[in-house]
């Protein structure tokens, strides 16, 4: 099989092995201080133990939130595959939508809420994205209360 960026340049090769994938920062950024304001608590920044590793856990009532970069994920409203190796990103952005959406099954199968946000949300709709993940919390905490009062 062909390597796909067999004739890349030395030095844009050298450039992006010198990249290192520190996730969507200011985008969680962002939505880290929107929750910080509006006094949600209780979350946990990428936890290598939860399967799918999300930006934002929430362990008490089993909350998992992703935020999604529309190039790396394929946003339908503002993703593209560049033109240069067309190939090689259609297929990567491919495999990066088929890892989310398998991720975001086994956490539903697993009693986990799953929350995605778009990059672009965020950056447009701030306040719905944060009235969404209070909304969630909420609904699974009452949850965990209601099953914890049954158990009594």
């Amino acid at each position: 099989m062909p390597r796909p960026f067999a004739q890349t340049p030395a030095s844009r090769r050298d450039n992006m092995r010198a990249v290192r994938s520190r996730g969507n920062r200011s985008t969680e950024v962002r939505l880290r201080a929107a929750m910080v304001r509006r006094a949600i608590r209780g979350w946990t920044l990428h936890p290598r133990e939860v399967f799918g590793v999300p930006d934002f856990f929430f362990k008490d009532c089993r909350v998992a939130i992703f935020v999604d970069g529309c190039f790396w994920h394929g946003c339908p409203r503002c993703g593209h595959v560049p033109k240069t190796n067309a190939d090689y990103w259609a297929g990567k952005i491919g495999r990066n939508r088929a890892r989310d959406k398998a991720v975001t099954e086994a956490l539903t199968a697993s009693a986990f809420s799953v929350v995605r946000f778009w990059e672009c949300e965020i950056r447009t709709a701030l306040p719905a994205c944060v009235d969404r993940i209070a909304a969630e919390i909420a609904s699974k905490r009452r949850q965990v209360k209601a099953r914890t009062n049954a158990s009594r």
